[in-house]
């Protein structure tokens, strides 16, 4: 039994089309392992992410929580209304301090505590991070350090 032309044109567009949704379904399956989602301290205790799960959670660092063993450093990032206890391994960034936002990458432990494995710091007095800007705005918590309302009169 011969193939006539309209058969194989047929049965190369119906590969052609195979090898296009297996190329999306390999591509959108990379992107999936790729993917990290951002959680506030309240997120994270209403959601409860699984320990496999990458993520970044952002907040700001409580003031007295800070505690050095060695390399390791622990801390709380607040939102204000949740806290979450951080462990991370490494060397901090320089701007790196108490009160002051910060965003964290990296996966939930068995013992709830948040193992970082990357920290980044806030660039100047000004710039806290917009995820983490967000999140306190979120849960009514923010209070903006901006400037001097314009009702006010200047001095002499």
């Amino acid at each position: 039994m011969a193939m006539t032309r309209k058969r194989r044109r047929l049965y190369f567009i119906g590969l052609a089309l195979l090898g296009l949704c297996a190329g999306t379904a390999l591509v959108l399956t990379a992107f999936q392992d790729n993917i990290v989602f951002f959680f506030s301290p309240t997120e994270v205790a209403a959601k409860k992410p699984t320990p496999s799960q990458r993520l970044r959670i952002g907040g700001l660092v409580e003031a007295g929580s800070v505690q050095k063993t060695g390399t390791t450093v622990s801390f709380v990032v607040t939102d204000n209304a949740n806290t979450l206890k951080v462990a991370y391994t490494g060397i901090l960034p320089d701007l790196f301090r108490e009160g002051q936002g910060v965003v964290a990458e990296g996966h939930m432990g068995a013992d709830g505590t948040f193992q970082a494995r990357e920290v980044l710091a806030k660039h100047d007095e000004n710039y806290m991070p917009r995820e983490v800007a967000d999140a306190l705005k979120k849960s009514g918590r923010w209070q903006d350090g901006g400037a001097p309302a314009a009702t006010e009169a200047p001095s002499n």
